[in-house]
């Protein structure tokens, strides 16, 4: 059975220790771990992110993650920079460094399926990295951020249309999105769970406002199917990767990019 975020992020806090000198290296294995990392501990605790982190397309923080070594999981990387503290995505991520003798606290940290997941995610990482205050701080930001952003969407039906016909729907952080800028989901209109298949012929029939994409051109054969002329006209709002694939401190951003090309259609 699938154990939601709040509930295991609280067992993984409950796990730390309450008092003690905070971590003095602190590795990333998982993208979505890694602006929590840069953004909570200080720039002398980072012992490394992942490569992805460096990458415009992937990363909301490229530029500042820019300024710190990368790392992968390997036992052998592991061991050569010894951090204390292991973020990541999923446990047993680090078992092989583990197993090889790496004395090291693993925080897993799962993907967000909502902003409450987002809030127990910045307090789960900034009590793993010592600085608990510094986690209060950005949530209040982040609930700042979003409390200025308009529901621009005004219950216009959009569609968060992916490679090979899939859809997201309930229960996912697109859909928390969605909502927050005065969307109707389709998949929630149609009924359906957080991940399903929707043929091109059921989509069309259904029409939606708005087709929600990651770029402007079809990447590959998988998402070629977004640009077939039955659906070319459907107006879209576009969502990089970099906002759209992780939660995280970037979440108000990633709602105001959809509210503001809202903005102006009507």
């Amino acid at each position: 059975m699938r154990v939601r975020l709040p509930l295991f992020a609280l067992l993984l806090a409950l796990a730390l220790p309450a008092h003690g000198a905070p971590p003095r290296r602190v590795a990333s294995l998982n993208l979505c771990a890694d602006q929590f990392l840069v953004v909570l501990a200080d720039p002398s605790q980072i012992a490394g992110l992942t490569r992805l982190s460096h990458m415009p397309a992937m990363s909301p923080i490229a530029r500042q993650a820019a300024h710190f070594p990368t790392i992968d999981s390997s036992a052998e990387a592991l061991l050569a920079r010894q951090p204390d503290l292991l973020l990541t995505g999923w446990p047993g991520q680090a078992d092989a460094a583990l197993r090889a003798g790496l004395k090291a606290q693993v925080v897993a940290v799962p993907p967000a399926n909502s902003y409450a997941d987002i809030v127990a995610q910045v307090r789960l990482v900034a009590g793993a990295v010592g600085h608990r205050e510094r986690g209060e701080a950005l949530i209040k930001r982040m609930d700042a951020a979003l409390a200025t952003i308009p529901r621009t969407g005004y219950g216009r039906v959009a569609a968060d249309y992916q490679r090979r016909g899939y859809l997201s729907g309930g229960g996912t952080l697109m859909d928390e999105m969605v909502r927050r800028v005065g969307l109707v989901n389709l998949a929630t209109k149609l009924g359906r769970p957080a991940l399903s298949n929707l043929s091109l012929e059921e989509f069309v029939a259904a029409r939606p406002d708005f087709l929600i994409t990651g770029g402007k051109q079809a990447r590959d054969l998988g998402s070629a199917m977004l640009e077939h002329p039955a659906i070319a006209d459907i107006p879209r709002l576009y969502l990089p990767g970099s906002l759209a694939d992780c939660g995280g401190p970037s979440f108000p951003a990633a709602v105001r990019t959809l509210s503001d090309q809202l903005r102006y259609r009507h």
